[in-house]
């Protein structure tokens, strides 16, 4: 039985493991009376979220920052998402201008199915965008929409990744599940995705999408979790195929934060008692990324914090 880490651990761990610190490719940050109706969602419940759970991190967004440096969390995202039309780019403003201003923030942004949106795409990579993010069952948007094909087609074409909310939880969707964005991936088998929370609870589904397309990738956000385990288990005969695909750079560390009804060790702890080994431990937390996303830059600003 491996002990359970708590966050006061966490630099030590990843230090064991040779490692220059943590990416997490699915952390949050958002404007500030956006972020409280998320937390009210979260902790109070809603037909999205059902009961809901406690946000274990709800400080501002200055402490959650330095509460990442303490974890050595060195390269982290600052996602959000659109859940109408006339949101997104006015998001990204703020996601970029945050990640100019915060060391160790990959630039974030985001898209919705509307007029105009390749074009503020094609602003927000202009301005240095290295991650996006769609949330297909907040959005309640099919991802095969005309208006967002040449999205995936440009994003595709210059490399750049976007984490994908695809999957049927907290509750299934009009467009959640792998057949909407599998469709996607047919039109643009080279596009970078990151599949959120390994597309729990359709583990079987996105990891065939994984082992198809060349460029799609898995992100542990809240998987083995005490919390996911209780209503979600991952099942066991899955473990061969997920050490394989983080072996082969296809799992990157994500954790949720801080909208997470736990401490952040607790994720890693979780990752760590699966028993898959150092190496694709190492690969998880900090190798798949970087060879995705090329974190040099971002460590470089970031490491002296």
């Amino acid at each position: 039985m491996i002990p359970e880490l708590a966050d006061a651990d966490v630099p030590a761990w990843w230090r064991e493991l040779d490692l220059p610190g943590l990416a997490d490719v699915h952390v949050h940050f958002l404007p500030e009376r956006m972020e409280r109706r998320v937390w009210h969602h979260f902790e109070h419940g809603s037909p999205l979220m059902g009961d809901g759970w406690p946000i274990h991190y709800r400080l501002p967004a200055g402490e959650r920052v330095a509460r990442l440096r303490a974890l050595g969390v060195r390269v982290f995202s600052a996602l959000a998402y659109a859940h109408r039309p006339g949101m997104a780019e006015s998001l990204n403003d703020w996601t970029l201008d945050f990640a100019a201003r915060t060391p160790g923030c990959l630039p974030s942004a985001t898209f919705y199915p509307e007029p105009g949106a390749l074009g503020y795409v094609r602003d927000a990579l202009g301005r240095g965008a290295r991650i996006f993010k769609v949330h297909l069952q907040v959005g309640d948007f099919d991802p095969r929409f005309k208006e967002i094909d040449d999205v995936w087609g440009l994003l595709a074409e210059r490399g750049v990744p976007v984490v994908v909310h695809a999957s049927s939880i907290p509750l299934p969707g009009r467009h959640t599940g792998p057949g909407p964005i599998g469709g996607v991936l047919d039109r643009h088998p080279a596009l970078p995705m990151i599949v959120a929370h390994l597309g729990m609870p359709e583990y079987d589904e996105f990891f065939e999408l994984a082992e198809t397309f060349p460029n799609v990738r898995l992100d542990t956000t809240m998987t083995f979790t005490d919390f996911a385990e209780r209503g979600m288990p991952f099942p066991a005969r899955l473990l061969p195929r997920l050490r394989d695909l983080g072996l082969a750079g296809k799992v990157l560390l994500g954790s949720d934060f801080p909208n997470i009804p736990h401490p952040y060790a607790h994720q890693l702890h979780a990752l760590d008692r699966l028993g898959l080994g150092d190496g694709w431990l190492r690969a998880v937390c900090w190798n798949n990324a970087d060879n995705l996303l090329d974190l040099s830059a971002h460590y470089t600003r970031s490491a002296g914090h």
